[in-house]
């Protein structure tokens, strides 16, 4: 399921050197400043993501906006810690702001590349592309985590913004330039993210996804068979900040299903009124439940495991952490047919995104098959071990330890490849 099908793998078994090494990773999470000088964050990346690059390096240096705040924030994870510290950017949210501090922004990030020793670009991501500019004068070597796929993200109906085609193109080029003259790649998927963003031949790549799944996370035996009678619960996950995630496709499919079946969405966001008001049009919003955002890892899965079938309606997705956790629960899914999700589940458990009949027809056929929902409780329980931490461990430690050598490395690179200025047909489609 994540196995690297490009990489060379004896390159992956390269020792570590001996000079002490910091990394600067770039990261768009938002970052939360106290008084103390300390960093939190309330949704995104902690300390314990951080950490894990220090099988390799000797110190970690994460590079995002931060903005200062009296006290600590509710359920908020600290970032920074022993040999991790944050070099902040100044604060911006949404385009605006970001062009309004495009200049104080540049000057940071362009004094941090000229101190740093070997760096890791997260992306996409608007700060790992200045970064990737700087980096590159220098001519210094550096390592990528590929996370998602801004070709899908800025597709048409995924997000609502007047500069969304022009976004596409911007953001798809930059990512390309960016994976053809890195020396090392990890991609989040094992296919498609390395479909589009091809890396120079020869280049160290490999796919490991950054879902870590502690063994707590796996109920011990799949769901038996449960009769097709009664009442089903559909549940879904995720933000609705912005309609990517599926989720009016999703209720405009349910007023076709058996008047039983009811549907609990998970996670809070500002499109909530604006699908509250769909479900009241469709006649079924007394079947739906927004239950917002559950705080802890021990709510969502009472609520997983309380469900029938989780259905994920995204119109894009990269590899979804929220499926694979479903998956080892032991919970069947059904989801579109989009990005790194047919990794993860067979064809006849796939709709075609946006297209709420076929969601419904696909819907219609899995919950009237008790014997194919125990068979997918099965297989997804046997898939979602291959992302158990200790497998991902060894894996991603030996990428890390091999970018490391290669970063360092003082030896030249061949130039890489240009990547034409002409549109390109994928770039039409914007």
């Amino acid at each position: 399921m994540i196995s690297c099908s490009t990489c060379d793998r004896q390159s992956l078994r390269l020792s570590i050197g001996r000079t002490a090494v910091r990394l600067t990773i770039t990261e768009e999470c938002r970052f939360v400043r106290t008084p103390d000088n300390q960093f939190w964050v309330t949704f995104g990346t902690d300390y314990a993501l951080w950490s894990r690059y220090l099988v390799a390096f000797d110190e970690v240096q994460v590079v995002a906006r931060a903005r200062d705040v009296g006290e600590i924030p509710p359920n908020a994870l600290r970032v920074d810690g022993e040999r991790v510290t944050v070099a902040p950017l100044p604060y911006y949210e949404g385009p605006q702001q970001y062009l309004r501090q495009l200049p104080r922004i540049d000057r940071t990030v362009r004094a941090i590349a000229a101190d740093a020793e070997a760096v890791l670009l997260r992306a996409p991501s608007t700060i790992a592309t200045l970064m990737h500019r700087h980096i590159t004068r220098r001519g210094l070597r550096y390592a990528m985590e590929v996370i998602g796929d801004p070709h899908a993200v800025f597709a048409p109906g995924v997000i609502e913004h007047p500069l969304r085609p022009f976004l596409r193109v911007w953001s798809t080029r930059n990512l390309e330039r960016q994976c053809r003259s890195a020396v090392a790649v990890s991609y989040e998927t094992s296919r498609s993210l390395q479909a589009r963003y091809p890396t120079r031949p020869g280049t160290l790549c490999t796919g490991i996804s950054s879902v870590n799944l502690p063994p707590e996370a796996y109920v011990p035996q799949p769901r038996g068979r449960r009769s097709a009678d009664g009442p089903m619960t559909l549940v879904s996950v995720g933000s609705l900040e912005q309609l990517y995630k599926g989720i009016d496709i999703l209720i405009k499919a349910i007023p076709q299903l058996d008047p039983s079946v009811r549907h609990v969405h998970i996670g809070p966001g500002r499109y909530q009124p604006t699908l509250e008001e769909l479900a009241d049009r469709l006649g079924v919003r007394d079947r739906i439940t927004f239950a917002g955002w559950i705080p802890t890892v021990e709510g969502l899965r009472n609520q997983l495991d309380a469900a029938d079938l989780l259905v994920m309606p995204s119109r894009t997705e990269g590899l979804p952490r929220a499926l694979i956790e479903a998956m080892a629960r032991g919970l069947p899914a059904v989801a579109s047919d989009v990005g790194g999700i047919p990794e993860l589940l067979p064809p006849q458990m796939l709709f075609r995104p946006g297209d709420p009949d076929d969601l419904a027809a696909v819907l219609g056929r899995v919950l009237a098959d008790p014997e194919g929902l125990a068979a997918a409780s099965r297989r997804n329980l046997d898939v979602a071990r291959a992302f158990a931490a200790d497998r991902l461990a060894v894996r991603r430690t030996e990428f890390y330890r091999a970018a490391r050598n290669l970063m360092t490395d003082r030896r030249s690179l061949p130039r890489p490849a240009a990547v034409p200025d002409a549109v390109r047909p994928s770039d039409r489609t914007a």
